[in-house]
């Protein structure tokens, strides 16, 4: 069972690996730098290497990134394009020189075009940091979307559009977040519900692409495009649909981003664990 949350790394990577034997999961999630700062960082070979050290001599199974809230491929603004291309390149290096495995990505906010073009811009900035990287196994996972405001994503057939668009290169997969389905507007709320949807997204895309599962609740209600997590079963979605993630999908890697508040994350991680 691949079960963990994001980590902070608040005073180095290292930590990450604190927070986790606490814990005891076996996988995780960070920042590679501050998600909310263009501001790029290159890794320490030597803080490569205490890192790599760490996770195998813990038994982490799998690390991965959350690219920066700052990335917007899908603009029309020439400048942040480019910006958002390098900085998407910096985090694929970042990974790649820790040996993380992917790095979740939010596809882009169109803004005041047609979803169309937006579309057509994210795979193009796509395409240039998988050639500029072409060396590197680390893949991109872009995550289902809440759909506020103008951001894509919100639908699985948007998803796909990408992937079509890219050939179905093998370096790009998918984050499949339950908050931002159900505020997405997929009824996921039972075992039934939650069935339909993946099999409805076996179809558009496959399982097998997706790389990550976020496993949160959410404040919103269904279709709200409300994008606010709450803790496992204490929002509008209920436990249904984690139990039936947690029966059925067990390799897939799941990640807990609910509020840090006092000591939630262990009580997220047993309440799931308490499903199997």
């Amino acid at each position: 069972m691949l079960l963990g949350v994001h980590c902070s790394v608040s005073g180095g990577l290292a930590n990450a690996f604190k927070e986790a034997e606490t814990l005891g999961i076996n996988t995780f999630q960070i920042f590679t730098k501050n998600q909310r700062q263009w501001r790029e960082k290159v890794i320490d070979p030597k803080e490569a290497e205490q890192y790599k050290k760490l996770k195998k001599d813990q038994q982490i199974a799998l690390t991965l990134s959350h690219s920066s809230y700052l990335i917007n491929l899908a603009s029309d603004d020439s400048a942040l394009q480019e910006r958002s291309r390098s900085a998407l390149i910096g985090e694929l290096n970042r990974c790649t020189d820790l040996g993380l495995a992917f790095t979740v990505l939010h596809p882009g906010s169109a803004r005041d075009q047609p979803v169309e073009e937006a579309i057509g811009r994210i795979a193009k900035g796509l395409r240039h940091a998988l050639d500029a990287t072409r060396d590197s196994k680390v893949k991109i996972a872009l995550e289902t979307m809440a759909g506020q405001g103008t951001s894509v994503g919100r639908s699985f057939e948007e998803l796909k559009m990408i992937s079509d668009l890219l050939d179905h290169d093998d370096r790009i997969v998918f984050c499949f977040d339950t908050c931002h389905v159900f505020a997405a507007g997929y009824d996921i709320r039972t075992e039934s519900g939650i069935a339909e949807t993946l099999e409805k997204w076996d179809k558009i895309i496959g399982i097998e692409r997706i790389a990550c599962l976020h496993l949160n609740d959410s404040k919103g209600e269904l279709a709200s495009n409300v994008d606010r997590h709450t803790h496992i079963g204490l929002g509008e979605i209920g436990d249904e649909p984690f139990k039936y993630l947690m029966r059925n999908y067990p390799d897939i890697p799941k990640i807990i981003e609910t509020p840090k508040e006092d000591d939630w994350d262990a009580k997220n991680l047993e309440r799931l664990k308490s499903f199997v």
